[in-house]
């Protein structure tokens, strides 16, 4: 009942402003309860008696990360014994799809290969995603750090040679150390097919690349989601001693792995996230 409840969402409950949503609860669209982007974290707090603070970030794509870094620094600065964070985007109603459509996001092809060349757009999809954060318990996974800066540069994309996500990537190896993965963005569009690779190659230039783990060719694109979504599978696998495969014949970076196996985790694992406007978030995880 203590615990805070940290919310990440891109659009928070939109699509339910434009349309009937077949599972929310009984209440007139655009009823004063159900136009806030407070309402998931409401309604949480509600149906599981959580009497701690609750916050919503809006963040864009990097929200998912960003919930789970403000969630963790909520308990390590003694506000709550233990936060809940959350991430939620439901992005496929048409009004939606057309705004990423006309600014041309999505892509035309049916395979996700983040880093190909002639990748043109994302998959987008919906989910939704929980993890509880505490003081850490043996055989759990390990969140060491969180960071997040922004380009200020594009309201859509990332600078072309990574921006200030070398930056970010470079002052968390120096605070703990070398990556020996890292689950990157990897959306599929073309800006992000090629600035990902450029940051990557920045950062790790002149030492030993970490293998590199993508899961939206899984999942699609969540959105806002998508951190939240990635972390609690690359949570799943590092409590097993393992790193997420990649699917079979996926385009790699230059001088970079993508394993199609499941992998030993021998040290740490860097999550990246970047959001249209220049945000960008990372967490430092470490397996048991």
């Amino acid at each position: 009942r203590d615990a805070a409840v940290v919310l990440g969402t891109s659009r928070g409950n939109a699509a339910g402003w434009l349309g009937p949503w077949p599972e929310r609860r009984p209440f007139k669209l655009m009823a004063a309860s159900n136009t806030i982007h407070s309402e998931p974290a409401a309604a949480i707090t509600i149906e599981l008696g959580i009497q701690g603070p609750y916050h919503v970030l809006a963040s864009g794509c990097s929200a998912g990360l960003d919930a789970i870094g403000i969630a963790a620094l909520l308990v390590q600065s003694g506000v709550v014994p233990r936060a809940l964070a959350v991430a939620v985007d439901l992005p496929l109603v048409p009004c939606l799809l057309d705004s990423y459509a006309s600014s041309g996001l999505l892509s035309k092809a049916t395979a996700c290969d983040p880093y190909h060349p002639l990748s043109q757009g994302f998959i987008p999809a919906e989910g939704a995603a929980a993890m509880t954060l505490e003081p850490h318990k043996p055989g759990h996974t390990s969140l060491l750090g969180y960071s997040a800066n922004s380009d200020a540069s594009d309201p859509l994309g990332m600078p072309r040679d990574g921006g200030m996500s070398v930056e970010l990537m470079k002052q968390a190896i120096a605070r703990h150390g070398q990556p020996t993965a890292i689950c990157p963005h990897a959306t599929g569009t073309a800006v992000h097919a090629s600035a990902e690779p450029a940051a990557l190659e920045r950062t790790f230039r002149g030492n030993p690349p970490p293998s590199l783990h993508l899961l939206k060719p899984f999942s699609g694109h969540t959105i806002g989601a998508s951190g939240l979504i990635e972390t609690a599978i690359l949570t799943a696998f590092l409590n097993k001693g393992g790193l997420p495969p990649n699917p079979p014949g996926l385009t790699a970076p230059g001088g970079f792995h993508l394993p199609d196996r499941v992998l030993d985790a021998s040290g740490l694992v860097f999550k990246l996230s970047h959001s249209m406007g220049g945000h960008n978030a990372l967490l430092v995880l470490s397996p048991p």
